[in-house]
């Protein structure tokens, strides 16, 4: 059903947790494609000896390009973007599957609902300590638990795991490379959708991952991706979220509405343009 999306650097624990609660726990077979950055951590040659279809890069060349790269091996109509540190529970294909089913177009962006051990205040989450690295993962309890937790359909979805029809993928340009190497690029990724006529960005609350939230990012130097997003789009990324994407309201219907004109939007987008105007 699926061609996912999987970039890695130097990450093979978590990468191997990950693909094995792809295959332990999907309810359909999957193409599972990985981008390894580096692999000198012993990435590449588990890979290669797991038959994985793959792609690498000697140096870490950061998301965009990794899963641009990735996406040219994809066979099936529908992508997914997942990150290394997440483990797939079990129904999470099952979930989108369904959701999938009730939509009146292949123009959308799907979600997963992810339980994370830290309270960030995202309001998109489930927040429930199984561990933060594979070592201390607590899988048993989370499996025996996973049934207890419930929760509803949100709006905003952008981050992984996101699900989009191959089709939309290659049309707006996959992810944008300006941005590596990565910092605001699913905010980007979705504004790119919208601007296409995608208005269905839906968090699905029975598709759930635990996210480790072992990012790479503190190896990296990060890109100014709320800067960029600014001068590319002509607002700031969190007025998109609140005001075009609702992030973390309950999903009313499929469909978001187009931003209602209030003041209070109106004040936000012209504080945006004064920002952008001063640099």
């Amino acid at each position: 059903m699926f061609s996912i999306l999987i970039p890695t650097w130097n990450n093979l624990a978590l990468l191997q947790l990950c693909v094995k609660s792809i295959r332990q726990n999907s309810s359909h077979k999957h193409q599972i494609i990985v981008h390894v950055n580096d692999g000198s951590d012993g990435t590449l040659d588990w890979v290669r000896e797991q038959q994985l279809d793959h792609t690498h890069s000697p140096q870490n060349v950061g998301i965009c390009l990794a899963v641009n790269e990735s996406a040219m091996l994809a066979n099936h109509d529908y992508i997914l973007y997942l990150n290394d540190d997440m483990y797939c529970c079990p129904g999470w294909d099952a979930a989108l599957i369904a959701k999938l089913k009730g939509l009146d177009t292949d123009l959308f962006m799907l979600s997963g609902t992810m339980i994370e051990p830290v309270d960030t205040g995202n309001p998109c989450v489930l927040v429930h300590d199984y561990g933060r690295d594979p070592a201390v993962f607590a899988e048993e309890r989370l499996l025996f638990e996973l049934p207890n937790y419930r929760k509803a359909d949100w709006y905003g979805a952008t981050w992984p795991p996101t699900l989009v029809h191959a089709k939309w993928w290659f049309k707006v340009g996959g992810y944008s490379s300006e941005f590596s190497p990565g910092m605001s690029s699913d905010n980007d990724f979705s504004m790119k959708l919208w601007h296409a006529g995608c208005r269905i960005f839906l968090g699905v609350g029975g598709s759930l991952v635990y996210h480790f939230q072992c990012k790479s990012t503190g190896k990296i130097k990060k890109n100014d991706g709320g800067k960029q997003f600014l001068h590319k789009w002509g607002m700031r990324q969190s007025v998109f979220d609140r005001y075009y994407l609702r992030r973390g309201e309950p999903a009313q219907s499929l469909h978001l509405p187009d931003p209602e004109d209030t003041r209070d939007f109106r004040w936000q987008l012209l504080r945006s343009d004064l920002k952008r105007r001063l640099g």
